[in-house]
């Protein structure tokens, strides 16, 4: 669905205007997006009214967007070309005017993303742009209306169809794994793929401090690449190197697509209990070992939904690439990997009363692949946000994995 500036108020198009074709429009994206001076957002905020929800924009300059509508749970999207964003996400600690929060960030490498979600279904009643009272930016207003279920949905299925498109013609499962560099072994080396998790519209979980997950985990990943790969045994690949989303099918196609010989996802929780700290590795299994690993996967393998991607179309594919039971001797190896990995972590930092658990990650479900989750420690808690945060910290982290490669490929054929 393709919304365009106008001088006056009006309705939602549902369809992309005849006279442009999707190509001129992304080409145009690409061109803006590209251009050295990148659209700013400086200000965010929402305020109720009788008849509709105000979102308003501050904006360095007038850009294009296209918007879509995804159910259960209720979102509107809106797509915009690459936008530097001075603002907070907002976690509303209170619903306003059926808004109940918003995030943004980088959703591809031309893309930026907002997700607003939505309370009960709401569609756009019209949008605009103002000048702006401080002088240099502008104003995108664009105005929430109330609608039934059924016409929410019905608006969802005709722009959910214009997204799929883009994303078909933009680029291929080969496009997206070229920049990761020669997928064939080099020799006897060992290819790891680091994975940060979340990233970009999805920040994961977010600290006492105000610390976001996504920042932590990509700073940390960086950090193993560089500690791993002073062995020249070693090659390291990270599935992301910016502040960029990807999606679970991604982070797996880049491990299997590149012939990894382990796969270690990097993240760091939050939990309600704020005393709970310390290391914890989890393995694949489709019982979880306990009721905290059952929570902590269900919140991960919602991380697609969380950044506004529509999976209804792609119900095989993903059914094939992230449900599949991993083959057994790839779960044996990946634990057998945690195994050899836990007394060395327990040698340098605090770990979880738990270290090694098992849950159904989907991140984790690369068939062929043994893959482990490392959750660092727990923002919710104090002293592990602080720590996370330290570079000595991480190197130890780092240091720890580094031996436990060793040992595992010195145990395996």
């Amino acid at each position: 669905m393709s919304l365009w500036k106008s001088k006056g108020h009006f309705s939602l198009l549902l369809i992309f205007l005849p006279i442009l074709s999707f190509t001129q429009i992304y080409s145009s994206w690409a061109q803006e997006s590209s251009a050295s001076s990148v659209t700013k957002v400086i200000n965010i905020r929402l305020g109720a009214h009788l008849d509709k929800t105000r979102l308003v924009l501050d904006m360095t300059r007038e850009t294009q967007f296209r918007a879509f509508y995804l159910a259960d749970p209720y979102r509107l999207v809106l797509d915009l070309p690459k936008i530097d964003f001075q603002v907070k996400a907002s976690g509303l600690k209170k619903a306003v005017g059926g808004v109940s929060g918003y995030r943004f960030g980088l959703f591809d490498s031309e893309t930026s993303r907002i997700v607003i979600d939505l309370v009960s279904p709401m569609i756009i009643k019209e949008f605009f742009h103002l000048k702006s009272n401080v002088q240099g930016l502008t104003r995108l207003v664009i105005d929430l209306k109330t609608t039934s279920r059924n016409k929410f949905q019905k608006k969802a299925t005709i722009t959910i169809k214009n997204t799929l498109q883009k994303r078909s013609s933009s680029s291929s499962l080969k496009q997206k794994v070229s920049s990761l560099s020669p997928s064939m072994k080099i020799g006897s080396q060992k290819l790891i793929i680091i994975d940060p998790g979340h990233g970009g519209v999805d920040p994961g979980a977010i600290g006492h401090a105000g610390t976001y997950e996504k920042h932590v985990v990509l700073s940390a990943a960086k950090v193993f690449k560089q500690v791993i790969e002073k062995d020249p045994a070693y090659r390291v690949i990270l599935t992301r190197t910016k502040d960029q989303f990807l999606t679970l099918r991604d982070r797996i196609s880049r491990s299997k697509l590149s012939g990894a010989d382990l796969f270690i996802s990097i993240h760091a929780d939050s939990i309600a209990n704020n005393s709970v700290r310390g290391a914890t590795i989890y393995t694949l299994s489709e019982t979880a070992s306990d009721k905290e690993a059952a929570q902590l996967a269900e919140r991960e393998n919602k991380a697609d939904i969380i950044s506004g991607v529509d999976l209804s179309e792609e119900t095989e594919e993903v059914t094939n690439i992230l449900i599949d039971l991993a083959q057994r001797e790839t779960m044996n190896q990946a634990a057998k990997f945690a195994g050899l990995l836990v007394p060395e972590l327990l040698k340098v930092i605090k770990t979880h009363k738990r270290p090694h658990k098992f849950a159904g990650f989907a991140v984790l479900k690369a068939p062929d692949v043994p893959s482990i989750l490392l959750e660092m420690g727990y923002l919710s808690n104090v002293n592990d946000e602080r720590l996370l945060k330290q570079d000595t910290f991480v190197r130890k982290i780092a240091k720890s994995v580094k031996i436990g490669l060793d040992k595992y490929f010195a145990s395996v054929p």
